[in-house]
């Protein structure tokens, strides 16, 4: 894949207010742990929005493009009025990060006329190996620094529920084994890191039917464009991460 081919999106995006929106024009298909439409839904735009770091905690501390934005009990009402802020079709799926949308990563795989395209912000400060104890000594794990991996996942194939679920799957296994072969360490500094607290994931497949895909594992094509997508986008979000702490000293470490 050439240059021009990586640098050539079909899902249209911009940033505005400190916000990515993907606008996929048609409906999709979306599944997804998104605060705003989440769960298993049709939707036209996906949103990636900054916020300070764990609202919930810091009340009013928010970041400038939510500046109007007092509480955070809701966060999809909240998600709901910036889609329309920034003009997003409807239906909308929307998640929240503390991590600086210059750190955007991005990237395109194709397989024949089959391409998967992936989206991702990278903050690993809030780093957990999953099963971890909630709190250490009567202490809730601290969660108050950009630590949030979102990873958002776009593609022309129609994918049936079960390749929906695996695309999932595979992500997710290669974010994680990104992590360990960064040597990412969970917040406790105890484990290695599976991922954060607070990670969020986006799936969204056409429905037009033109390119059927009934199973997405490790063993298929497009599984194989997935995991290598992923792997890619989280390790050049975790060098650009590095960057922005090291510039960014008051901010805390970045990996520890």
């Amino acid at each position: 894949m050439n240059k021009s081919q990586r640098n050539r999106f079909s899902a249209n995006h911009r940033i505005r207010r400190n916000t990515l929106i993907i606008e996929l024009g048609k409906l999709h298909r979306v599944l997804s742990s998104a605060p705003r439409g989440g769960g298993l839904v049709r939707a036209r735009s996906i949103l990636n929005h900054q916020v300070a770091p764990n609202p919930e905690l810091h009340g009013k501390k928010v970041a400038p493009a939510s500046s109007g934005m007092t509480k955070w009990s809701d966060p999809a009402r909240f998600l709901g009025k910036l889609a329309a802020g920034v003009r997003a079709d409807s239906p909308v799926v929307g998640l929240m990060t503390a991590v600086p949308m210059k750190q955007l990563v991005k990237a395109r795989e194709t397989a024949g006329k089959i391409w998967v395209e992936c989206f991702c912000t990278v903050g690993v400060t809030n780093a957990v190996k999953a099963g971890e104890p909630a709190a250490y000594g009567g202490r809730i794990r601290r969660c108050d620094r950009p630590g949030t991996i979102n990873i958002i996942l776009i593609t022309n194939a129609t994918l049936a529920l079960p390749a929906m679920v695996g695309a999932v799957q595979v992500a997710t296994e290669s974010k994680t084994a990104t992590l360990i072969e960064q040597d990412v360490r969970s917040a406790s500094g105890l484990f290695p890191a599976t991922g954060t607290g607070t990670d969020a994931i986006v799936v969204a497949s056409s429905i037009d039917g033109t390119y059927k895909v009934q199973y997405s594992g490790t063993h298929t094509a497009i599984g194989s464009m997935i995991g290598r997508l992923v792997a890619r986008c989280v390790r050049d979000g975790l060098h650009r991460s590095d960057r922005w702490h090291r510039n960014n000293p008051k901010s805390g470490s970045s990996r520890r």
